[in-house]
């Protein structure tokens, strides 16, 4: 086989390129334009070229990029103070990624029952479906073979259980069991909800074991769903939680956030990072933190997401041949297909619309947070003409 490009082909990239963004378009090198509502898999939270985002990374860009951990960052004090005053945390440690944030997760949960004197409590129960990164821990928690194949033996101290299911989970709690491990909604493993009557089941085991709740939210957080992080809708209040995607608006960015109890093992030199909270992501962080943080904003995105749901239940009310059922919260759905998730996807790319395939032959819909009630009828409108050529398609092949 020969190479045509000097990247290492680990991505089935689409045959496109796009040259700048505009609110929730993208734009090709040629002004195509296409209607993103997959937001760079739900990390364009404000959209492309926001004019308070742009203004916050090019102002910091002129002054300072970088200089370690080893001396204070006074953006990255500030940011993690507001996370910490918008949320159950104490504390925040910053990280490029969600992977990242939920290697500290996990470290941080290990650690907490080693300062108490159980080092042997390390081993994590996350659920089946569960996507928590590519790192070889992210993906022995995950626990999708897909992803381990090949990458020698699966790392240790993971049990996976069936969500729901606490018969299951009770039987594989054990002395050596440090902490559960859950996204509120399965972002890659199909859009997934847990009910919030499971969460609140998952935190009174924790309390009745002495074990810590630790929530994904890497995908689901920072407006998402209409709350600040997902979590709330349940009334759960985890003891770490994992952040990133969209807390960086596009720039790189994940955060940790815990108790302080549930911190106690995290002592200075247990854990490290050479770009995490640089001045350049800490500046973006508080200018995304400015919008979603703002009067009216999550109002806004429960009102889209509202008007997003009621449009999908007519788009598959219409196509039964297409659409099985919809699934997820906010501006966080998506649809089932009855045909291959690639297949829909790229024929709504032929209609300029950008949707992301997921697990369980889904693809999600994450537009961006700023999406107006225009764009969401656009968006519907396109799926629909879509689902019309996949049918014309099959009645062909028929």
């Amino acid at each position: 086989m020969t190479a045509t490009s000097a990247l290492l082909p680990t991505y089935a990239r689409a045959p496109l390129a796009f040259e700048r963004g505009e609110g929730a378009w993208l734009v090709t090198e040629h002004g195509e334009r296409y209607l993103d509502f997959g937001a760079g898999i739900a990390v364009n939270a404000l959209g492309h070229a926001h004019p308070h985002l742009v203004e916050a990374l090019t102002t910091q860009a002129q002054k300072l990029w970088h200089t370690s951990n080893l001396f204070q960052i006074p953006e990255g004090e500030r940011l993690g103070r507001r996370l910490v005053d918008a949320t159950f945390a104490d504390v925040a440690f910053f990280a490029n990624s969600g992977a990242e944030a939920n290697e500290a997760a996990i470290k941080m949960a290990r650690k907490y029952h080693a300062a108490g004197g159980h080092p042997e409590r390390y081993r994590i129960v996350t659920f089946e479906g569960a996507f928590h990164g590519r790192t070889l821990a992210t993906i022995a928690a995950g626990g999708q073979q897909k992803y381990i194949d090949g990458f020698g033996p699966k790392v240790e101290g993971f049990d996976q259980v069936p969500v729901g299911d606490f018969d299951a989970l009770e039987a594989v709690i054990g002395p050596e069991t440090a902490a559960l491990m859950i996204e509120p909604i399965q972002g890659e493993g199909g859009l997934r909800v847990i009910p919030g009557e499971t969460l609140r089941r998952l935190r009174a085991l924790c309390d009745e074991h002495g074990l810590l709740l630790i929530m994904d939210e890497v995908q689901t957080g920072v407006g998402r769903t209409g709350k600040f992080f997902a979590h709330e809708w349940s009334g759960v209040t985890p003891d770490i939680m994992s952040a990133a995607k969209g807390i960086g608006g596009g720039f790189p960015l994940g955060v940790c956030l815990a108790t302080l109890d549930a911190a106690r093992g995290m002592v200075a030199g247990s854990h490290g990072t050479t770009f995490g909270g640089n001045p350049l992501a800490m500046a973006v962080g508080n200018a995304v933190l400015d919008v979603v943080l703002g009067e009216g904003f999550l109002a806004h995105v429960e009102r889209m997401g509202l008007l997003l749901t009621q449009k999908l239940a007519g788009l598959i009310d219409r196509h039964p041949h297409v659409f099985i059922e919809m699934r997820g919260q906010g501006l966080m759905r998506g649809l089932k297909l009855n045909l291959p998730n690639t297949e829909f996807a790229a024929a709504a790319r032929a209609r300029h619309l950008l949707v992301i395939p997921a697990g369980d032959n889904v693809v999600r819909l994450l537009p961006p947070l700023i999406v107006g009630a225009a764009e969401v009828d656009e968006a519907v409108a396109r799926l629909e003409a879509a689902a019309t050529d996949l049918e014309a398609q099959m009645r062909g092949a028929a």
